[in-house]
């Protein structure tokens, strides 16, 4: 006799409450893609074709918005607690609130969050959990009975923790990049659990996953959150694992049907769905959406939130209009585009104009986060300007040496293009104004990066040269007090308003747009060159970041 398991697979949300225009030229171009109500109204029509379904979270909720910072992730878990979501993988920016919320949420013992969180490589280590040393924060697996079945559910969260905050978010924590974990749990849970099937769910991100299951057999099923890449058709390996992956904030959900018999996998058939405006809103979804952000948007419930990072007030509505931009602001472009998204982004550059240009800065720097939002060219609003800097960093500029740019550069050029997957440190190139250069995929580590110039400002202008001294602005957090985007520096100066009082990241940016002709941003672009275009995919989809990284030729040798 034959039975069915259908798993719906959502992940890297990033905060997002409503839909946004998708500007890539895929799937959707040009649409209002994604919003919460109407990715449940595809979950709950799944679910009433399925009897036999599970819900599956893979990572990245709970940061990605001004409504989700602002409440500590608080937003995001009361909506999708109506979800009913069967099982979790946290990532790495589910720890932007640190460990002690993290546990509040996901990990008490009547969680905020009961979504069945796992995480077989999520360590307690060090101070405040000494007494726990060595211990896992959550349980590593779950079996689940479905339709007579019994399903291993394996959870991975991160190797990593959100980077741009340093190590503090993730005090006591320590993560581990999973091969001794599945090397452990894999026979487990079929000798001594007896599953009839193994579903990894995994914020470890695509090209990881594919690398541990080629190192691992017996895993049928991983679906895969953290690079944000789009498995239109699944990646199927050749021992026989089947990969996902759905994009970011909530614009497309994966429907897995699992086929049994005698207690035997026998057949795996993927569906991808794009959340389009043809999906009517779930009306209950939608209410709760509302009444979070009328706390947040225009009218009588408008209230000035404190954030949580830096304390700073939110003095304004989220759909303020607060400037203009005369091109598309995104970072998403697949690695075959003239500008890939991997390299560079025009969110990236108009971000790291506003931070150089506010404190009169040689060089302006952002790292090259994943997460973020689409902006079509017209207005900019207060709440596009949180989904791209939804941290709470302040923004200031400090001497740093042009050895230590140089070095940022080219670290983050093998961060995220090294054929070793696992020295990638997660995200893209970081984003500069005020520089440009040359890059070579190709080349060896540490010879990626050549021709870099500075422009004109109160430094050196012209070619970088290492043992000079430039005004570098970007990031700053108080817990790091020497350092700005993770670089030491000296001379810091952090961006004040009249009275001397720091400026949100969001509220620099805004101060920028009103200081430009028409208020209107129009970014420079291709301020990283490549040498050589990028890879072609290793698999059926179109990639972002090329996820077998990029193989030194004979020339590098």
């Amino acid at each position: 006799m034959q039975k069915k398991i259908t798993l719906i697979h959502i992940g890297d949300i990033h905060g997002h409450l409503v839909g946004r225009v998708h500007l890539r030229g895929d799937d959707g171009h040009g649409q209002q893609l994604g919003g919460l109500a109407r990715l449940y109204s595809k979950i709950r029509e799944i679910r009433d074709a399925n009897q036999d379904s599970l819900l599956i979270n893979t990572g990245d909720t709970i940061q990605g918005s001004a409504e989700a910072l602002f409440t500590r992730g608080g937003a995001l878990v009361s909506v999708l607690n109506h979800f009913a979501i069967d099982f979790f993988a946290p990532g790495n920016w589910d720890f932007v609130y640190g460990t002690e919320r993290f546990i509040e949420l996901f990990a008490a013992q009547q969680p905020l969050a009961p979504w069945n969180a796992l995480a077989a490589n999520l360590y307690y280590d060090g101070e405040p959990y000494a007494q726990n040393n060595g211990q896992r924060v959550l349980p590593p697996y779950a079996v689940k009975v479905v339709n007579g079945v019994r399903l291993g559910i394996l959870g991975f969260t991160t190797d990593r923790g959100p980077n741009a905050l340093g190590k503090h978010p993730t005090k006591g924590f320590r993560m581990s990049g999973g091969e001794d974990e599945l090397r452990e749990f894999i026979p487990h849970l079929r000798e001594h659990e007896r599953v009839d099937a193994i579903v990894m769910i995994s914020e470890l991100g695509l090209a990881n996953n594919i690398r541990l299951a080629k190192m691992f057999s017996g895993i049928d099923v991983i679906l895969s959150s953290d690079m944000h890449e789009i498995t239109r058709a699944p990646v199927q390996l050749e021992n026989g694992t089947l990969i996902v992956e759905e994009g970011q904030d909530g614009t497309v959900l994966g429907e897995i049907e699992l086929f049994f018999e005698d207690g035997r996998l026998r057949e795996r058939r993927f569906s991808s769905h794009t959340i389009t405006q043809s999906i009517a809103p779930d009306p209950g979804i939608a209410a709760a959406v509302e009444r979070i952000r009328r706390e947040y948007v225009s009218g009588p419930h408008f209230v000035e939130h404190v954030n949580p990072i830096n304390g700073t007030r939110l003095r304004r509505p989220l759909d303020s209009v607060v400037g203009q931009t005369a091109i598309p602001l995104c970072r998403a472009a697949f690695s075959d585009a003239t500008m890939p998204a991997v390299i560079e982004g025009s969110s990236h550059d108009f971000l790291s104009d506003a931070f150089r240009a506010m404190s009169s800065a040689d060089i302006g720097a952002i790292r090259g986060f994943r997460y973020g939002t689409h902006v079509a060219a017209g207005p900019i609003t207060l709440d596009d300007l949180y989904h791209f800097i939804p941290i709470g960093p302040l923004i200031a500029a400090g001497d740093v040496a042009g050895k230590k740019i140089a070095k940022q550069l080219e670290k983050a050029a093998n961060g995220c293009l090294s054929p070793d997957i696992k020295q990638w440190t997660g995200g893209w190139m970081f984003g500069y104004s005020g520089l440009s250069c040359t890059l070579d995929p190709y080349r060896r580590e540490g010879e990626r990066i050549s021709e870099v110039r500075v422009e004109a400002g109160a430094g050196p202008a012209g070619t970088l040269e290492t043992d000079k001294s430039y005004r570098y602005a970007s990031y700053y957090y108080r817990h790091a007090p020497d350092e700005i985007n993770g670089i030491e520096a000296s001379n810091i100066r952090i961006v004040t308003d009249e009275h001397q009082e720091p400026l949100d990241a969001t509220e620099v940016v805004v101060r920028y747009l009103a200081s430009l002709s028409g208020q209107t941003a129009n970014p420079s672009l291709g301020r990283i060159r490549l040498a050589r275009a990028l890879p072609a995919p290793a698999y059926t989809n179109p990639e972002i970041q090329p996820l077998e990284g990029c193989k030194s030729d004979d020339t590098a040798q």
